[in-house]
């Protein structure tokens, strides 16, 4: 039978050998310690564009990123920033039902109310109560 000696029964008293990882993630939801906030986000994105300003953070379909949509110059945008706070991910793919969720949300964010669009000057041709309406725009110049 092998003796331990004191300096290795030292190293596992400090160092356990049990519950050794850095981070378990079994049934731990990690997004309960890792936080981050609109005003971190635009830090984060401002060092790309000066203009950005951040409209939400969510938490995103996947585990370790955060949703982070923002507009500048008039248009609007998603991307992801992971738990550490030092990677951003532009794109967000499911494999599975092979749907793009950054394109998803995008349109989420862009989809215009129709009923909101003033229809006063409008030039309208067919029923004006009709179910179905298809609104066109021109630039004359």
């Amino acid at each position: 039978m092998r003796k331990v000696t004191p300096f290795l029964a030292l190293f596992l008293f400090i160092f356990p050998l049990q519950n050794s990882y850095a981070f378990a993630t079994k049934g731990q939801d990690c997004s309960k310690c890792h936080t981050i906030k609109k005003e971190e986000a635009a830090a984060i994105l401002k060092k790309f564009d000066q203009k950005i300003n951040v409209l939400t953070v969510n938490k995103s379909p996947v585990k370790y990123l955060w949703e982070v949509s923002y507009e500048s110059n008039g248009k609007k945008g998603v991307v992801y920033i992971d738990l550490p706070k030092k990677h951003l991910v532009g794109s967000l793919i499911d494999i599975k039902d092979k749907k793009n969720l950054a394109e998803e949300r995008l349109s989420e964010l862009n989809r215009v109310n129709v009923s909101q669009i003033p229809l006063k000057d409008a030039l309208v041709l067919g029923e004006k109560n009709a179910k179905h309406k298809i609104i066109v725009f021109d630039d004359p110049e």
